[in-house]
């Protein structure tokens, strides 16, 4: 008997747990975070307790009590006896913590599959981050076309376009015929042609079944989507704007998506401006730079990027206020006087968290900001206004510049209706009810439920 059962991203868009059963064979793809479920019981900093393992995720059925699951040491204090591994692996789709950030709790002997650019994203994020740590694991790494066997499952992931590189969609080979998982996916991006290869897979494998995510798939779309494209031209057009008036242009991004850091690297050397980076993202670089596939720039060999520090410890800047990690780029530093002193020489990366350096450059009113990331689910969001005071405090123009990692719900219907799945089940949605409107062979899931295929 061949079934799917649904953990996570059910009715929400992120955490994505699902797991597929094929006789003996049991295996998971993703094995994510959530971003809201927990919220009634956890928010800012009233977090669950690190030390603490699973127990306080069992008090409030944030995680499935599953044995055969979880490693000994999370298990530690909770009511769920240790037992050794009953499931086959996980496959994660991509390093996005809603598809990855939970596979910390689970045992360490069962093998974890990802791509190798997932690999390399999740190494790098737990040597500049105190608090990402995805424990010890049995990796496997796999290209797009091969074909892997996972408890006598046999999966296929194939590349696709998302905004992070090295995200897969799977074809499962199942006993009942093929199951089809997207995982986070779009058609408007800079590698749409990987969506096609994939789409063109899945309909090939005539599937019983697709998992498909839904981010987009609304009533109405409110937001502001471009093309990648239409960012870059966005971007000069604002360095165009900063150039005639000597001001400075400042501009902020998710780190991990190297499509929007190549947007912008390109707008910088175009427009005469060196891009100034995180130390975090010059060190994410450096790492990528090991995969020959993403073909991105050497932050220690390329002299159109510098690197932004910030005053730490003794506040002069010196190399042993800094992490070990961070020191390989204090030759590329430009500081917050630089940019100063110099503003139309800079394209200069500014997260939120670091809107503290404002008040050091002092920028000329009239400045520009640019909000390279999509706009908030909520509009109370409290982050938007305060970011939104400090805009407003410094006289800084902003721009909303933003290309999605996830088809819209017209793209989403004409790639559910090309493969051609005799069930589909919507996953990463707020929305799953709405693909009803489209497919009577829809089956939105429900937490925990079997469904037979």
């Amino acid at each position: 008997m061949v079934s799917l059962r649904f953990f996570g991203g059910v009715g929400e868009i992120g955490g994505n747990k699902i797991l597929l059963e094929d006789g003996d064979a049991r295996v998971w793809f993703d094995f994510g975070r959530s971003f809201t479920t927990g919220g009634d019981y956890y928010t800012g900093w009233l977090q669950p307790r690190s030390q603490c393992g699973l127990r306080d995720y069992f008090e409030f059925d944030l995680l499935p009590r599953l044995d055969g699951l979880y490693s000994e040491g999370m298990l530690s204090g909770s009511s769920l006896p240790y037992v050794e591994p009953m499931f086959d692996g996980v496959f994660l789709s991509h390093a996005h913590l809603d598809h990855v950030g939970h596979i910390c709790f689970l045992d360490p002997l069962m093998p974890v599959f990802c791509g190798s650019g997932t690999k390399l994203f999740m190494e790098a994020a737990e040597e500049t981050s105190g608090f990402t740590d995805y424990g010890e694991h049995d990796y496997r790494t796999f290209r797009s076309g091969m074909r892997v066997s996972c408890g006598g499952l046999e999966v296929e992931p194939i590349h696709v376009d998302h905004s992070i590189p090295g995200a897969y969609g799977f074809i499962a080979h199942t006993s009942a015929g093929a199951v089809v998982y997207t995982g986070d996916i779009r058609a408007h991006g800079p590698k749409r042609e990987m969506t096609s290869e994939f789409l063109e897979a899945a309909r090939g494998a005539e599937p019983v079944a697709m998992v498909c995510e839904g981010t987009r798939m609304a009533r109405r779309e409110t937001r502001r989507n471009l093309s990648e494209v239409q960012v870059l031209e966005g971007v000069k057009r604002v360095c165009g704007e900063a150039d005639r008036e000597r001001r400075a242009v400042f501009y902020t991004h998710n780190g991990r998506d190297t499509d929007r850091f190549r947007t912008f690297y390109t707008a910088a050397e175009e427009c005469g401006r060196r891009i100034v980076v995180t130390p975090r993202t010059a060190y994410l670089l450096w790492r990528l730079v090991e995969d020959e596939h993403l073909d991105l720039p050497d932050p220690t060999r390329d002299d159109l990027i510098a690197v932004y520090f910030v005053r730490k410890r003794s506040g002069e800047y010196q190399e042993t206020d800094y992490y070990l990690w961070e020191r390989p780029f204090l030759d590329w530093m430009v500081t917050g006087e630089d940019v100063r002193e110099r503003p139309s020489d800079f394209l200069v990366s500014l997260d939120f968290v670091r809107f503290t350096e404002l008040i050091d450059i002092q920028p000329e009113q009239g400045s520009h900001f640019i909000y390279s990331m999509s706009e908030p689910f909520s509009e109370d969001d409290a982050e938007e206004a305060v970011m939104h005071n400090w805009l407003r405090h410094f006289s800084l123009r902003y721009q909303q510049l933003h290309a999605s990692g996830h088809m819209s719900r017209e793209e989403l219907v004409e790639a559910v209706e090309f493969v051609g799945p005799k069930k589909l089940f919507p996953v990463h949605t707020e929305g799953p009810e709405l693909f009803g409107e489209h497919f009577n062979f829809s089956v939105p899931p429900a937490v925990g439920e079997r469904y037979d295929l």
